[in-house]
């Protein structure tokens, strides 16, 4: 089995209704997936499956998502390794865990983006690691004109995670890795 960590770009449903991370996990198990775990109540989810392709993944999660809770979210997967190494190559680690975010792609960013991006910079930094896009914004992420700039039609299909939450699943994510071994 291979571990598997899923984000959801979006756990609100409507007016007033967001997903309850007990029904994610259920819906998971319900499509196959086994030992399903979640990390805070934003749409993190681990999982163990027989190795397959990513996108077939995050199709059948996104399927899944739209029957059981009646609309479509954008849900990019990652394999362990892959995760692990994201976490490792944290280029802002001398930041605040919650003002350094990281956007997950589904296909990789390429460095040109940063001069899009940089008509909406003040002090952020910025860099493309591996197709994903890191920031740190200093101590006032939510004074940034940069968040709203951060669109899906803009950047393409992804979905952001501070360094805090990377943290903690690259911890979940090596917890299992080291009881497959």
């Amino acid at each position: 089995m291979a571990v598997y960590v899923a984000l959801l770009h979006s756990i609100v449903l409507g007016a007033g209704r967001r997903v309850v991370m007990a029904d994610l996990k259920a819906m998971a198990e319900e499509l196959g997936f086994k030992n399903t775990r979640t990390l805070v109540a934003t749409g993190n989810l681990l999982f163990e499956c027989e190795k397959q392709p990513i996108a077939s993944i995050e199709a059948k999660l996104e399927a899944g998502f739209a029957a059981t809770f009646g609309k479509h979210v954008d849900i990019i997967v990652r394999d362990a390794d892959t995760w692990l190494k994201l976490a490792e190559n944290n280029p802002f680690l001398d930041g605040i865990g919650s003002e350094v975010i990281v956007r997950v792609m589904r296909q990789p960013l390429e460095l040109e983006v940063l001069e899009t991006l940089a008509r909406y910079r003040r002090d952020e930094r910025m860099a493309v690691v591996d197709g994903d896009l890191w920031i740190d914004f200093g101590l006032k992420a939510s004074e940034t004109k940069m968040l709203p700039a951060l669109t899906t039609k803009r950047l393409g299909v992804g979905t952001m995670r501070n360094w805090n939450t990377v943290r903690g699943l690259a911890e979940m994510v090596g917890r299992d890795e080291r009881a497959s071994t």
